[in-house]
C-alpha cells in the first residue's frame, strides 16, 4: 500500500517562496516517475512539474522558470521549490506517480498567494 503525504502549503504573499514536500510511505519500485499537481478552486487538477527516477524534469509553461521539483531517493521525498509565486498559483497542490494513480490521491496542501 501507498499512501502519499504533502506538506508545506501557506499563505504567502504575491513575490514570495514555498517548499513543498511530498513523503512517500510504501514502495514505490517500478515507479518512474513523480509528479506535483494541482486544482484551483473550481478549475481542473493539473499537472505543473514532473521527475523521472533518472532526474529528468518537466514543467507546466505557467511555472517554468519559477518552480523546481527534485527528488530525494534515500528519503522517499519529493519536493517543489516554488519562487516568484503569483495569486495565480493558488490552489491545493497534490503529488501523485506520472501517470497519476487514482488510489494515491493524497489529502494535498493548500498554497496561498494573497496580499
Amino acid at each position: 500500500q501507498v499512501q502519499l503525504v504533502e506538506s508545506g502549503g501557506d499563505l504567502v504573499q504575491p513575490g514570495g517562496s514555498l517548499r513543498l514536500s511530498c513523503a512517500v510511505v510504501g514502495s514505490i519500485r517500478g515507479i518512474n516517475a513523480m509528479g506535483w499537481y494541482r486544482q484551483a478552486p473550481g478549475k481542473q487538477r493539473d499537472m505543473v512539474a514532473h521527475i523521472t527516477s533518472g532526474g529528468a524534469t518537466n514543467y507546466a509553461s505557467s511555472v517554468k522558470g519559477r518552480f523546481t521539483i527534485s527528488r530525494d531517493n534515500a528519503k522517499n521525498t519529493v519536493y517543489l521549490q516554488m519562487n516568484s509565486l503569483k495569486p495565480e498559483d493558488t490552489a491545493v497542490y497534490y503529488c501523485n506517480t506520472i501517470p497519476f494513480v487514482r488510489g494515491f490521491w493524497g489529502q494535498g496542501t493548500q498554497v496561498t498567494v494573497s496580499s
